[in-house]
């Protein structure tokens, strides 16, 4: 044991249960680890460590280790708990971040049975925007149970800006080996509404696979802020799959109304054009945004979606 000690490893944090972290190295042997003394100082502002952070640890012993740096983030799906007010609109408490470093995020869907929202995909994809993952994709389930041009048309204004959007079909296995090329060797955030046969989705992927994420997300503590479950389930293709009910029950609150529109890529770019610097973007002389929206260079779903959280963060966010 004495050759262990001290010895430096760099890991990938998979899991976390009530501040133990069980961080995997390149050996793929796993080590169960707590925070060293200034990271545990520093962890009761935000969450120092998470599922998906590289972190350096030292080995304790053959199954131990503590961990002594957390390296830097490319990106965080995270939310600011707070703990008063209309929605948790108080001051914010702590940082709570869901997981570090995702390389993609694809956010599911049904063709049909039940229909998509286009209002909940784009509150997903605003979070995915402000979080810094790189690639943010569609997929839309069920395409053997629609019309594929009519579900084209609908999913169009999305192509347009660049997300990737992936037509499957679990029961005719339609698409699977696009969706295996996409998650292999990638840490994956993969989430969706109920109902939209995510799970069949999982299985066609790797068999068995729906009931080991299952279990993950079931010994997942939904709205406990001061424990929390998270994993990365591994795929036999190399990679890994995030699924914590934390990314589903998201709020948008999690966000400044006046920047969300930095999160839209259609809007983003004209907020510079407007005539007042703190443009709502809805009545406001020389709004940019309303003349894009008329020009039909953002579509108007996507502009209606954006007055909608807007109003939702103004709400959320008002004094009491």
């Amino acid at each position: 044991m004495g050759a262990c000690l001290d010895q430096l490893r760099d890991g990938l944090v998979v899991k976390e249960q009530s501040g133990f972290f069980w961080v995997e190295v390149d050996d793929g042997k796993v080590y169960m680890c707590r925070l060293r003394g200034k990271l545990l100082e520093e962890a009761q502002a935000s969450d120092i460590a998470a599922i998906g952070d590289r972190v350096t640890i030292s080995l304790l012993d053959e199954q131990t280790g503590a961990v002594e740096a957390v390296h830097e983030r490319t990106s965080v799906i995270s939310r600011a708990l707070r703990t008063e007010g209309s929605r948790g609109a108080g001051s914010p408490e702590r940082e709570h971040v869901i997981i570090a470093n995702a390389d993609q995020a694809l956010f599911v869907f049904a063709a049909t049975q039940p229909p998509p929202s286009p209002r909940l995909l784009d509150r997903f994809l605003v979070v995915g925007e402000k979080s810094g993952i790189d690639d943010l994709i569609v997929v839309v389930n069920k395409i053997d149970l629609a019309d594929r041009a009519a579900v084209d048309q609908q999913f169009a204004p999305y192509t347009a800006l660049g997300y990737p959007v992936i037509h499957t079909s679990a029961l005719l296995y339609i698409g699977i080996d696009e969706l295996k090329e996409r998650l292999r060797d990638k840490i994956s955030v993969f989430t969706g509404q109920s109902g939209v046969g995510k799970s069949s989705l999982l299985n066609a992927v790797q068999p068995g696979l729906a009931r080991v994420v299952k279990s993950v997300s079931q010994t997942t503590s939904e709205g406990v802020h001061t424990t929390r479950d998270s994993e990365l389930v591994k795929l036999e293709t190399g990679g890994y799959l995030a699924d914590t009910p934390g990314i589903r029950t998201l709020n948008i609150w999690d966000v400044e109304p006046e920047e969300l529109d930095a999160y839209f890529r259609e809007i983003a770019p004209y907020v510079a054009q407007c005539r007042f610097g703190d443009c709502h973007h809805r009545s406001e002389p020389g709004c940019a945004v309303r003349r894009a929206v008329e020009a039909g260079k953002i579509h108007r779903s996507r502009y209606l979606s954006y007055l909608s959280l807007r109003e939702e963060l103004e709400a959320a966010y008002a004094l009491h």
